[in-house]
């Protein structure tokens, strides 16, 4: 298989990128030089976002392309149309982010999206996603694959969520868990989005499809546990019921990564229907195995997470953790 990546050095891209080097693939990378490429691709440099930006692909063929670009619409657009008729199918990695909110609970890949356009500029998130699917099937109808991915863990994250929670457990001393313990959760390893991604190629698949572990695939204190098992930590939890944090206005999601209350958020992000995703052979890992894999990569980094400039810090500050827990509040 012949593969151009769009980025490839980072997250998402560089998993796909090692997973198809992996199985032999002629892969080529097309990124602005900002990091190293893994070892054993074709590079080329240029700015997607420039004029003339895309030049070193007027030339060549592939037979499929995977973009990651998750801000202007218009500038999938313009790599779709230059490669159309010279890939045979466009893979671009969406986000379950695109359906109209609340999804709630058990929501397949019928549920409305939000609007888009595949000639819009940057607005938010969720519409950039969507206009950078109607870009790939403007240009390549059924030969666009929609990966809607969920929560993405694992080594390399450069969102910060599951290394926050590894240093933090690391740190030992009482830790704020939100409960409940038995809170469901649903994300990805992004191993298993890399694989999945390169079978579905394989296979020809179009279309969108929910790209996540099945609901409950771990939970909040499974979770938390690994995090101490793997880390050698001896740390206190102290579980914590939902109104207490939420009455005490520390942030879900953004102060305490990941997790999310019992209601709609949490339907929307850790209920999603992924039964598309696993009749054509999606297999998650076990949580202990993407924990493990993030802190022995973590510590290969020096205990600290690259940070995409694009994104918020995330993690709950040390005082307010302090606070919260001497006010006696949970």
């Amino acid at each position: 298989m012949r593969l151009l990546m769009l980025g490839g050095t980072e997250f998402v891209g560089r998993a796909i990128t090692d997973a198809a080097l992996a199985r032999g693939w002629d892969v080529t990378v097309f990124h602005r030089g900002r990091h190293e490429p893994p070892n054993g691709v074709t590079a080329l440099h240029g700015d997607r976002t420039t004029e003339d930006g895309l030049a070193p692909l007027a030339t060549g063929e592939w037979d499929a392309v995977i973009d990651t670009w998750s801000a202007a619409p218009s500038v999938v657009r313009d790599a779709a149309r230059l490669l159309k008729g010279r890939v045979g199918r466009y893979v671009y990695i969406s986000s379950r982010s695109v359906y109209a909110y609340p999804t709630g609970a058990g929501m397949d890949e019928s549920a409305a999206v939000v609007e888009g356009s595949k000639d819009d500029g940057q607005v938010a998130y969720a519409e950039d996603k969507r206009g950078g699917e109607l870009a790939a099937i403007d240009a390549f109808g059924d030969s666009a694959l929609l990966v809607r991915a969920g929560l993405i863990l694992g080594p390399h994250e450069n969102i910060g969520r599951l290394p926050w929670w590894l240093n933090r457990v690391a740190r030992a001393g009482r830790v704020l868990a939100p409960g409940p313990r038995d809170l469901p959760l649903q994300y990805i390893d992004v191993r298993d989005l890399g694989a999945w991604t390169l079978d579905a190629i394989e296979q020809r698949l179009g279309g969108p499809y929910n790209l996540v572990s099945p609901p409950g695939h771990t939970t909040m204190g499974e979770l938390l546990a690994a995090c101490a098992r793997t880390t050698g930590s001896d740390a206190e939890f102290v579980w914590t019921s939902p109104e207490a944090i939420l009455k005490a206005g520390i942030e879900p999601w953004t102060q305490l990564p990941i997790w999310l209350p019992p209601g709609e958020d949490h339907d929307t992000m850790h209920q999603g229907n992924v039964a598309k995703a696993l009749a054509t052979g999606l297999h998650c890992r076990p949580i202990a195995e993407t924990v493990e894999d993030t802190w022995t990569w973590l510590r290969s980094v020096g205990g600290q997470a690259p940070q995409r400039p694009d994104r918020p810090v995330v993690g709950l500050a040390p005082e307010t953790e302090a606070a919260f827990l001497d006010s006696g509040e949970h």
